[in-house]
């Protein structure tokens, strides 16, 4: 459950809610805060409602009971402060539209033709595309970026409306291991360096390890949340994925999650206790978040596909 103290630093505040579709639950009794300044993943197994809790916080789906509340204010009303990508974003769009084109829809909307570009939107174009590290395909139309540019266009136009909250859902699906490094970087960046909460729907981990400071995990029908020290359990894995899982670090610092079944019998993984884990969060002394992208080495590999 929440308090007066937690929900006054929280940027997502859940009291007691559900969500309904079709006749069926989805899931119910979610009561949990989720701080300002945090990387959040959105986990669980296909089915058990990770979009669905995305668009509940967007007020794009009713709730069945209770509530939520964003940025201090109801689901649905702050929606002008949240910087959304969808899943279907690279389908979706027009991909003869330039990279800068689309970046300016996150002012413009579908505003064309007699609508007049201003030199500051312009330059909030370009100020986004820098960030994310494409200024130089700003000329380049989305049918001739690849799926791992078009995510960090996709990004940037989120960006451009400067949000207190991006939210992304599966940014790194599909992409090949250089473009989800690429997007973490962006990710990480906007969190460390401007103090942006994020929240992303993941499912797998690995890649978002670095950054991640907690974890809601669908599990048996109830949203719950927890940092990320307390997440990374071998034995919360396996039940939430509902297969043998272990959370694994090696000499170096590094820490994947991985599945477990078709190991040898005879290898005995670096495993580490949930207490030992936590300390891979805080490197740098005592004054540190916990969530320095630079505290470990970045997780490696999709072992076996990750945590699936």
């Amino acid at each position: 459950m929440t308090n007066d103290s937690t929900q006054h630093d929280a940027c997502i505040v859940f009291h007691d809610a559900a969500v309904s579709r079709g006749g069926r639950t989805i899931w119910q009794h979610g009561s949990f805060a989720i701080p300002n300044g945090s990387v959040t993943a959105i986990v669980g197994t296909n089915g058990t409602g990770k979009t669905t809790m995305m668009k509940a916080e967007l007020g794009l789906l009713p709730l069945a009971a209770g509530s939520i509340t964003i940025l201090g204010r109801p689901a649905g009303s702050a929606n002008r402060q949240i910087g959304y990508v969808p899943q279907s974003y690279t389908s979706d769009i027009d991909s003869n539209l330039t990279a800068e084109q689309s970046v300016l829809l996150g002012l413009t909307g579908t505003q064309f033709g007699i609508h007049v570009v201003t030199k500051a939107q312009k330059a909030k174009v370009r100020q986004a595309l820098a960030f994310t590290g494409i200024e130089d395909k700003a000329h380049l139309r989305l049918s001739e970026l690849s799926g791992g540019l078009r995510q960090r266009v996709a990004i940037a136009q989120a960006l451009v409306s400067d949000p207190k909250l991006l939210m992304l859902d599966e940014p790194l699906a599909n992409l090949d291991l250089a473009s989800q490094r690429a997007v973490v970087h962006v990710l990480a960046r906007l969190n460390k360096e401007l103090g942006m909460t994020i929240q992303v729907v993941a499912h797998d981990l690995n890649m978002l390890l670095p950054i991640l400071t907690g974890a809601v995990y669908l599990l048996d029908g109830h949203p719950h949340y927890a940092a990320m020290n307390q997440v990374l359990d071998s034995s919360l894995l396996t039940h939430l994925y509902g297969t043998t899982v272990q959370v694994v670090t090696t000499p170096q610092g590094d820490m994947f999650v991985t599945p477990s079944p078709d190991e040898p019998e005879d290898v005995v993984p670096d495993t580490h206790a949930t207490a030992e884990i936590a300390q891979f969060h805080h490197h740098h002394g005592a004054g540190d978040a916990g969530h320095d992208a630079g505290a470990r080495t970045p997780a490696v590999r999709n072992d076996a596909g990750g945590a699936r």
